[in-house]
């Protein structure tokens, strides 16, 4: 399997200034808050779960949560497309074959934080409606405990009301970043194996806090 590239200093100022307009967008337009910063490190690599998965702008707004540049798993088919696949690298993503199995994925992602990177895994994998956080996939989990970093869960309060499936513009509804503290992954003896029900656990902690967190954002767009 084909390693990730290193990131460019290039792509990280492009990133910088990506970021910067984004997010000042966001805040002017959606008039959109983030609390709970200082839970982010500040160095190494860590997991970011945003939950309340419900608009495909979660994508760009999670980047205000921290300066640091974030990495996400894009589906290959969109770096293929000319343009849009340069912007994607250019930014942080890296493309995954959705033909290959999930380990082949998650090999990939576990390279990204050896590489001290921060990655972002929405862990409902998928953008859903309603107040309830959705059952959570394993993924998140079980790249935190075999990199030995810890997860940052991140509640994503407005997204729903201000672009919806279908809607062709982003509305002008409030939004509001919620950001919780890290959960830690249980320690392990080196080389010791990642035990299924340490995976189980923390997967439910982080569904529980995800939701807690959710309530809050959407209640400060409210």
């Amino acid at each position: 399997m084909t390693e990730i590239a290193p990131v460019s200093r290039a792509s990280r100022r492009f990133y910088r200034v990506v970021r910067t307009v984004f997010t000042s967008f966001f805040r002017v337009w959606l008039r959109m808050s983030v609390s709970g910063r200082e839970h982010v490190p500040t160095t190494g690599g860590f997991v970011l779960a945003p939950g309340g998965h419900r608009s495909i702008i979660d994508t760009g707004v999670v980047g205000a949560t921290t300066p640091r540049m974030l990495r996400y798993m894009g589906a290959e088919k969109y770096f293929d497309v000319p343009g849009l696949g340069w912007f994607l690298r250019s930014v942080g993503g890296f493309p995954v074959e959705r033909a290959v199995t999930d380990r082949a994925a998650l090999r990939l992602a576990e390279q990204v934080l050896a590489d001290g990177e921060p990655l972002v895994i929405f862990p409902e994998a998928t953008r859903f409606s309603g107040p309830e956080v959705q059952p959570l996939k394993e993924g998140a989990a079980f790249l935190a405990c075999r990199a030995g970093v810890p997860i940052i869960p991140v509640g994503i309060g407005g997204a729903e009301a201000a672009w919806p499936k279908g809607a062709r513009m982003i509305r002008p509804k409030k939004m509001a970043l919620v950001i919780g503290a890290p959960i830690m992954p249980p320690e392990r003896e080196p080389g010791e194996r990642v035990k299924r029900s340490a995976i189980r656990t923390m997967t439910a902690e982080l569904q529980a806090e995800l939701q807690s967190l959710f309530d809050q954002a959407e209640a400060l767009t409210r």
